[in-house]
């Protein structure tokens, strides 16, 4: 592991990924005394860029030290896209592969349970777009305390790791996403059923996909609110503070 830079908000670290290239992730820890919560947060399909480094930063805030490792690390380095350009970054995301996303997830897990203010019992994901599939498939691979997804696509492809989840999932969806439909997230309820496995979903009839970013056109402030309170809620439950 390296340190690449620094910024206010955080740090860039370069870590290795078993079977790939290495994966920068940013960053960002708490001023509290450790030890500490832990998250890893999921990117858009945009890159790990100033909102998702936002994000990451206000989970530092409330106590997590908080990692978003760079999906897209196989095609490019310091990917970003603009919201409205989606075309520009379809060769990454669709390079991208349940088992590499595995992959990227334990190499940033590994580095939060190597640090010594990190209490290892107590790490969480949390993923928005893509990255709510990714912080799933992390929850089906890793033993995490809890993870949450925020207008999660491609679900149905992976709903056979649903009985392999690890801690409590939540979803966030957006009644007005026409990427994410009702059959859509019917089907992640159904494959629940049966399996012991803790689901909640909330879903917010005003919203639409990306509603929790404030830098999209989408963005809606009452759920972004919201689901925010929400999910730290969550993860009070199920990794206390």
């Amino acid at each position: 592991m390296r340190t690449d830079e620094r910024t206010e908000s955080g740090s860039w670290v370069t870590i290795a990924v078993e079977g790939a290239s290495e994966m920068r992730m940013f960053v960002a820890r708490p001023s509290a005394p450790a030890p500490h919560r832990a998250i890893i947060v999921m990117q858009e399909a945009f890159g790990v860029n100033s909102h998702i480094r936002d994000v990451t930063a206000r989970f530092a805030r409330e106590g997590f030290v908080a990692v978003a490792p760079e999906l897209f690390h196989r095609t490019g380095t310091g990917v970003e896209g603009r919201y409205d350009a989606f075309a520009e970054m379809k060769p990454h995301f669709s390079a991208l592969t349940s088992e590499g996303i595995i992959a990227d997830a334990k190499a940033a897990h590994g580095w939060l349970v190597s640090q010594r203010d990190v209490d290892a019992s107590r790490v969480c994901a949390t993923g928005y777009c893509l990255g709510g599939r990714a912080s799933f498939l992390a929850n089906s691979a890793l033993p995490l305390a809890a993870a949450a997804s925020y207008y999660a696509g491609g679900m149905p492809a992976v709903l056979d790791r649903v009985s392999s989840l690890h801690g409590p999932q939540t979803f966030f969806w957006g009644g007005r996403d026409k990427n994410i439909r009702a059959e859509h997230r019917r089907a992640v309820s159904d494959a629940f059923e049966g399996t012991g496995k803790s689901l909640t979903s909330v879903l917010f009839s005003q919203a639409d996909h990306g509603f929790f970013c404030d830098q999209r056109s989408a963005y809606e402030p009452n759920a972004a609110r919201e689901a925010w309170a929400l999910t730290l809620a969550f993860f009070a439950d199920y990794a206390r503070p």
